[in-house]
């Protein structure tokens, strides 16, 4: 995935230089405050009013009509317009940015649920020397253009004689405006069109994916450059029989190839060995065998959501899309299928209905059971009720309480396999962080009490912050002759304690965990014991390095500080230079390879509302980043260089800092000349 990687400015000897990685006139022309109409995190919002009715942004595309000759030769009339619903020119020349689009033509099987194009072209491997049919754009066809903003396109494919024109068929489009040159970006359009030739009403329709459930993660969905951008687009294309990769061999038919892609790393044959991968245009190639899925892959309904369709995950078990993931079995053999071999999918729906009677069966919601989310688990709660003795100089104790969600019946703190409180500070920026083993807190059969052996520092100030994980080992049946032994956990508390403020203040929300889930679904930690963000920024601190658990043949430490950390988390196959952690039992962690599915400009993904501008609070403290070009970071450089990792992007920082501040604002503050959103703006 490529991202626009934005310019720098670099003051010196009273002079500006600007360097960017794109060519666009109009990002150094533009306006400081948004322009109406567009978001602050849109391109177009920084054009001059003189810029817009230039380039005259956006691309929609509307079907005018499709008629279907007596040469079978299909002729489609088509508006292309603006996002101000003003006609483009398709040449470029009126309106700048040629327009290309592009159309597939299928039919609907809904027996299948599959279709089956007519448009399509003979692909033959460079490498295997093998050909195979698949599904494309109709190719060699002829434009009229009748007016601006208008035209009809006639296929060069000529459906066959006998085509039922009783079934479904799509017309699908995708279209590109190429304004790379001129704005620094394309615009894309895609449009699906059901009709039936024979004039009737559409009744049966694929209606499987809602492609914004996609965009929950990849923000937006696009593919093959960018231009397809609908989940019903590819599958036209991406059908049971005309969608063979020659190269590899493998078939790249949505159900399965979907499921593989997202299953990556995990797949029993990339287990094996067998790489999951593609050949594309140019003998591109793409391997999927390091993708990590970033939740349960057994989470069907985080996909399988909001459209009709969405319960053929359950109801329409096929050898097809069960065996993408459970690719390790073989059906003409019956290897690793305990009921043996399968020539069809005739009696898949015998034994995998929809669910079962118990969890963990051969049923498919069963099959799919979470552990974490059994029903048989009682449901761990921690509360923390009060925090006393916190004065300077004091061990604070924690009066707190330990039930079961489903009864509310009480836990002795004994009983957990861990309990651990942790106690950090201040809310400011944390800049100490103390955990202790409350196992053993004192139990009077209702509540617990501990107090810590850390003392609070003479000088401590403000708010402090006392948080605690808690989990016990628990056995479910999940039809195995010893069961399933996993970790119950409890949601982590977080209280706020005045030190010496007069009122607790909470630490600063920049970002929430509702934004962490829609990717994550349960964002789940450290043994999945630690879920709350407020948790992680106590430990995961400025001053927090992994010198504890880094051999000391790999020393100098790296920083875990929150905003460094994550930010270098998710930037991973993006970054210039390498990111490892060493963890618990001093295993290394290396990010290098993650590939986050969204755009990294949109920092809105992932931050609270106005929390990523410039400048930071000034109670923020420096970064202790030893393995960066230097240290410590103050807290703005710390959050830009943890992506922009160049030591060019370091030398900036490195000039504009002085030892009592950071000069970031100046130029990316907000609303200034080179302000965050803007330089993110996409």
């Amino acid at each position: 995935m490529a991202f626009l990687h934005c310019g720098l400015a670099l003051l010196a000897s009273g002079s500006m230089l600007v360097t960017s990685h794109t060519s666009s006139p109009i990002r150094h022309l533009a306006r400081n405050a948004p322009a109406p109409g567009y978001s602050a995190q849109q391109l177009e919002a920084y054009l001059s009013p003189q810029q817009v009715q230039y380039i005259r942004p956006g691309l929609k595309i509307t079907i005018n009509s499709l008629t279907i000759p007596d040469d079978r030769r299909p002729l489609v009339d088509v508006s292309f317009v603006d996002d101000m619903d003003q006609p483009l020119d398709r040449a470029g020349r009126v309106t700048p940015g040629a327009i290309s689009i592009s159309f597939v033509l299928a039919y609907y099987n809904p027996a299948a649920r599959d279709y089956v194009a007519y448009t399509t072209r003979v692909q033959t491997s460079p490498i295997t020397g093998k050909s195979a049919t698949q599904a494309a754009a109709d190719s060699g066809g002829t434009w009229e253009d009748v007016g601006l903003g208008r035209a009809r396109y006639k296929f060069r494919t000529a459906l066959p004689a006998n085509f039922d024109r009783t079934k479904t068929h799509t017309l699908g489009i995708y279209a590109t405006r190429n304004l790379m040159s001129i704005l620094g970006k394309n615009y894309y359009a895609n449009v699906l069109y059901d009709f039936r030739p024979d004039g009737q009403a559409v009744t049966a329709k694929w209606e499987g994916f809602n492609t914004a459930t996609c965009n929950a993660c990849h923000d937006p969905l696009q593919a093959h450059g960018g231009s397809r951008r609908e989940v019903k687009l590819c599958v036209l294309c991406h059908n049971a029989t005309q969608a063979v990769d020659p190269d590899t061999g493998n078939d790249s038919e949505f159900r399965e190839m979907v499921h593989k892609i997202h299953m990556g790393r995990d797949l029993p044959s990339v287990r094996a060995g067998k790489p999951y991968k593609f050949i594309g245009f140019n003998q591109m190639v793409f391997d999927y065998s390091k993708v990590a899925y970033p939740q349960d892959i057994r989470n069907c309904t985080s996909c399988h959501q909001g459209t009709p369709e969405a319960h053929i995950w359950y109801t329409r078990p096929t050898r097809e899309a069960c065996g993408s993931c459970h690719d390790d079995i073989n059906w003409e053999t019956g290897a690793n299928h305990p009921a043996g071999p399968q020539t069809n999918d005739r009696a898949c729906a015998s034994c995998h209905i929809p669910q079962g009677e118990a969890e963990f069966d051969a049923s498919i919601k069963g099959a799919h059971t979470i552990p974490t989310k059994s029903a048989q688990l009682r449901g761990l709660k921690m509360e923390i009720l009060s925090v006393t003795n916190a004065a300077p100089g004091q061990k604070p104790t924690v009066t707190f309480r330990l039930t079961n969600i489903k009864d509310g019946s009480v836990v002795a703190p004994s009983s957990l396999a861990s309990l651990n409180l942790h106690l950090g500070g201040p809310t400011s920026d944390y800049a100490t962080y103390v955990t202790e083993s409350a196992r053993g807190a004192s139990f009077n059969g209702d509540t617990a009490v501990y107090t810590f052996n850390y003392a609070l520092p003479a000088d401590a100030k403000g708010t402090w912050t006392v948080t605690a994980d808690a989990y016990r080992n628990v056995t479910i049946d999940n039809r195995t002759p010893t069961g399933l032994t996993l970790r119950e956990a409890a949601q982590n508390p977080v209280y706020y304690v005045a030190v010496r403020d007069r009122q607790p203040q909470p630490r600063r929300t920049v970002v929430e965990l509702t934004d962490c889930n829609k990717c994550h679904d349960v964002l789940s930690l450290h043994g999945g014991q630690r879920f709350k963000i407020e948790e992680c920024v106590v430990c995961h601190n400025p001053n927090k390095d992994d010198r504890g658990r880094r051999p000391a043949d790999k020393m100098p430490p790296e920083s875990v500080d929150m905003r460094y950390m994550i930010h270098k988390i998710h930037r991973g196959e993006e970054l210039t230079r390498e990111y490892t952690v060493y963890g618990f039992g001093n295993v290394a962690h290396n990010y290098n390879e993650v590939r986050y599915p969204g755009d990294l400009r949109n920092c809105m993904a992932c931050h609270a509302a106005g929390t990523y501008q410039l400048p930071l609070p000034s109670t923020l403290l420096p970064v202790q980043t030893p393995r960066d070009y230097y240290s410590p970071l103050r807290p703005e450089s710390a959050a830009c260089l943890s992506c922009h990792d160049t030591a060019y992007a370091a030398a900036h920082a490195y000039v504009n800092t002085a030892p009592f501040a950071e000069a970031c604002a100046a130029c990316h503050g907000n609303n200034a000349e080179f302000s965050v959103d803007k330089v993110h703006a996409r």
